[in-house]
């Protein structure tokens, strides 16, 4: 049986990996001016490149691509240690209303400092949407210690996520109307304008904070079992509970800073490779689950961009459309389950 287990990770891993790399030579072939791969190839080493194509590739879609890639691995990976720490397969950052809450002191920050002709840093930005990430996970948490059933905790996650969406209306509503292109623009969900410094500072926060709730997949995989589990292994609960907290709101702070809401993808990618890997070990799903993640982003992105090319849909719009059902399907499974047993 190990075996067998061990074969179908191997493979499952391999076609994540093969998806991941053609669908990010395919961010960087397809646009409105096309390139080949050979011409790609040479604009990335500088090799008999255009400066046209070379400026397209390294300065458009090569950032966008790997923006793309990084932040959908971290949506995914936040949303699996939401789903560990409230044991639902529907928690995710942006339908407990996390990804709202970084939205609303994202927004709030752009406009008080735009007003004075200041524009926000990368650190800043994502500092910004830590605040709010830990807002609305402090309101969540706040909640689960009244609200016993997890339904009415999720339904109160959404409530929150609203609640913060109308105040982030409100304000860009208010907003000076030199600001309020940026705003709009931003607060619909997108990975375009984003540069390589932009990416450098993502792929640290993104890749450290990935790489820490990878080393957290032991006392993970105890807490899965039952808290008593966990507590009798060791397991410092309220030390391992802020550990899974503070990441996965820096995870879906840095994706809302850079990329606005992304919705879906924390809640439908984890859910897809579980049911993939046959498995939810945090060892094996954690890693799993940052390449489907930035597999699906980067679909997703294709798809935003190309579908009704010149005009570009919204990122959300998009995972909304894919991630949904998954949704869906993940709520009926999980029902059925409690009918069986």
């Amino acid at each position: 049986m190990s075996r067998k287990r061990a074969i179908r990770w191997t493979l499952c891993y391999a076609v994540l990996v093969m998806l991941a790399a053609v669908f990010f030579v395919l961010e960087l072939v397809t646009g409105s001016a096309k390139l080949s791969v050979s011409e790609v190839l040479n604009a990335l080493t500088g090799n008999g490149s255009s400066t046209s194509a070379s400026t397209i590739v390294r300065n458009i879609r090569l950032p966008r691509a790997l923006a793309a890639a990084l932040l959908g691995g971290a949506l995914s990976v936040s949303g699996f240690l939401l789903q560990s720490f409230f044991s639902n397969p529907i928690a995710g950052p942006y339908v407990l209303g996390i990804s709202s809450g970084a939205k609303l002191t994202v927004a709030l920050s752009m406009m008080l400092t735009m007003k004075y002709g200041i524009l926000l840093n990368s650190a800043e930005m994502v500092g910004a949407a830590f605040v709010g990430s830990m807002l609305s996970m402090g309101a969540i948490l706040l909640l689960s210690g009244r609200v016993k059933n997890m339904a009415q905790l999720i339904i109160a996650g959404v409530m929150i996520g609203y609640i913060c969406s109308a105040l982030t209306e409100l304000a860009v509503t208010f907003a000076d109307d030199a600001n309020i292109v940026n705003l709009h623009n931003w607060s619909m969900g997108s990975f375009s304008g984003i540069d390589m410094d932009n990416v450098k500072v993502i792929a640290v926060i993104v890749l450290a904070a990935s790489a820490a709730a990878f080393m957290l997949s032991k006392p993970m995989g105890a807490y899965q079992l039952g808290e008593s589990y966990a507590k009798n292994m060791g397991v410092d609960l309220k030390l391992f509970r802020a550990a899974l907290i503070l990441l996965s709101s820096i995870l879906s702070a840095c994706v809302t800073a850079f990329a606005g809401p992304v919705s879906f993808v924390g809640i439908a990618v984890p859910h897809l490779v579980k049911t993939a890997f046959g498995t939810a070990k945090p060892i094996i799903i954690i890693p799993a689950s940052f390449i489907g993640g930035a597999v699906f982003c980067l679909v997703c992105d294709l798809i935003a961009r190309m579908l009704f090319a010149p005009v570009e849909l919204s990122i959300s719009t998009v995972t909304a459309v894919f991630g949904a059902p998954v949704v869906i399907m993940a709520m009926l499974s999980r029902r059925s389950q409690k009918g069986s047993a």
